[in-house]
């Protein structure tokens, strides 16, 4: 996925109310960017962090900058924007990158299943079942080469993780994709100390067929592509 346009650099001051954040550009204007992430981002949002935002042309938006990427010591670039990763997969998806999802015949996103819900990723091909792809955006690191999800509770979570499992009962194969928007990390594992119920769900999910598959990045500040699968530790 590239960026529409170049990306302006600046230090966070703060983020706050979720959705905003106050950033100083490196030309010494302050703005207020939004904050497409509705997790804790813990770890993420230290003041005078370097950042780098992409900007609408829009004219009816009230904040024009989007925050896009944060950079952390011994980690690297880490994108935060959780309206990019459908993108980034389906990319790396269709340029068979990935190869655990390659071999489909179509690609469609957003498609309504189950009970009042839309899968990020559904992969078609008349030769065989249905593949529902369930894709979530990584960016909790407090041990050193290892990436968890998620970072506070998120009973949205849950459910998509019962969807899958639902979907698999009637015979299409479902697979929780878990994007870290970062290029360090060597595994993943569930943070089960920040929702327990999630955690439970996903042990539940993978006894009934769910896969699951975690995917590094290479993070630029022109463009974030998927590198590559790493291990999924289970409890």
């Amino acid at each position: 996925m590239k960026f529409k346009s170049p990306l302006v650099r600046g230090r966070l001051i703060r983020r706050y109310k979720r959705f905003l954040a106050d950033v100083v550009l490196d030309t010494g204007e302050t703005i207020t960017a939004a904050c497409a992430n509705t997790g804790s981002m813990l770890g993420l949002t230290e003041p005078g962090n370097a950042v780098w935002l992409s900007r609408s042309e829009s004219l009816t938006r009230k904040y024009p900058h989007s925050w896009e990427l944060v950079e952390i010591p011994e980690i690297g670039l880490v994108g935060i924007n959780t309206a990019q990763p459908n993108q980034i997969v389906s990319e790396a998806i269709l340029a068979g990158r990935v190869p655990e999802l390659a071999g489909y015949a179509t690609l469609r996103n957003e498609v309504k299943y189950g009970a009042n819900s839309r899968i990020d990723i559904l992969l078609e091909d008349a030769k065989r079942p249905l593949c529902y792809v369930e894709v979530k955006n990584v960016h909790f690191f407090r041990t050193p080469r290892l990436a968890e999800f998620p970072d506070c509770v998120t009973q949205r979570g849950a459910k998509h993780l019962v969807e899958l499992s639902n979907m698999v009962k009637i015979g299409a194969r479902a697979v929780m994709v878990y994007l870290i928007q970062c290029h360090s990390p060597a595994r993943f594992a569930l943070a089960d100390d920040k929702d327990r119920t999630y955690f439970n769900e996903f042990r539940k999910a993978r006894v009934g067929g769910v896969e699951a598959l975690a995917l590094t990045c290479h993070v630029s500040t022109s463009e974030i592509t998927v590198d590559r699968a790493i291990p999924v530790m289970e409890i």
